[in-house]
């Protein structure tokens, strides 16, 4: 018995022995919290170089990069230290020459990437000039009582005026992204690039979600917006072109589709299901893209470190 009662802990002492070999095998090495007090000047340098022109444009003034190198230096390169930088970009109203502010090169600048995103980057000139026609168009159809031409080319010329609200409209609030994006698709100059409904279809698709429709959600589209026809899409029913841009902005989709466009801006890729799990709730209560642009650009990769 005892030497029955020997071997059993003799086996117990070699497997314990072997299981704590195992979990210090198991240990990574080097996995420490990263430290941020050796990482060169050069590099955050060029992470607040980066951050100004990706946010509002342009390279930062000298007394600028001076003052958030310091900034970010002396708070250690936290994370809450890069999300105030980079808030400040977004939000500040502080006279800036040549800017106005930050808030207002930030919105600027947005204004620009929609137009780049949808409009192929289309100037408000060509805007304003689309809108002077058709004011000379509406003239006529007052003094010729041509009234359903009339109202056609009111119409017409408001989706134009839209998209230029766009700026100012965002820049207040007045306007979430889900609008913006709305009117950047229901107006003139994109339907001249995406000549038919069969390329109007794809291509909202494509803009919106970075994919194109399934068959069925081809078909669905197609004649909602070409022949008026009654038609479910997303599990919405829609009979119209206005109905079936509003469905497209009111989908989960929609929402990932500007996660994915605030990571491809940001470090050049498509995120991963986690990264887009981890945005979406915030985002779709708040539509703050703000927030979603701040939460990849203070990561090391967006910042290099």
């Amino acid at each position: 018995m005892k030497i029955r009662r020997s071997k059993i802990l003799l086996g117990l002492f070699i497997v314990l022995s072997l299981s704590s070999c195992r979990d210090k095998d198991n240990i990574i090495p080097d996995n420490n919290a990263p430290y941020y007090g050796t990482i060169a000047t050069v590099l955050i340098e060029n992470y607040i170089n980066r951050s100004f022109i990706d946010l509002i444009g342009r390279e930062p003034l000298d007394a600028e990069m001076d003052h958030y190198l310091q900034y970010l230096r002396d708070n250690d390169l936290s994370f809450e230290s890069r999300d105030q930088m980079l808030l400040e970009l977004q939000t500040d109203t502080t006279w800036i020459p040549g800017d106005t502010s930050y808030f207002h090169a930030y919105h600027q600048r947005m204004y620009d990437l929609f137009k780049a995103r949808f409009l192929e980057g289309v100037g408000d000139q060509q805007l304003n000039q689309e809108i002077g026609i058709l004011n000379f168009q509406i003239q006529l159809d007052t003094l010729q009582g041509n009234w359903d031409k009339y109202e056609e080319h009111v119409k017409e010329r408001q989706r134009y005026m839209d998209v230029l609200l766009c700026r100012s409209k965002y820049r207040d609030g007045s306007w979430t992204i889900d609008t913006v994006c709305e009117k950047m698709i229901d107006n003139g100059v994109y339907d001249y690039i995406n000549m038919n409904t069969f390329n109007f279809v794809n291509a909202s698709f494509d803009n919106y979600f970075w994919r194109y429709p399934t068959q069925e959600e081809f078909w669905a589209g197609f004649w909602m917006v070409e022949n008026n026809e009654p038609q479910i899409i997303f599990q919405q029913s829609g009979s119209n072109k206005t109905d079936y841009i509003h469905i497209l902005i009111s989908t989960n989709e929609f929402l990932e589709g500007n996660i994915i466009w605030a990571y491809k801006l940001a470090v050049a890729r498509d995120p991963s299901t986690q990264e887009v799990s981890n945005l979406i709730w915030s985002f779709a209560q708040d539509m703050d893209l703000k927030s979603v642009q701040r939460k990849i650009m203070i990561t090391d990769e967006y910042a290099g470190f």
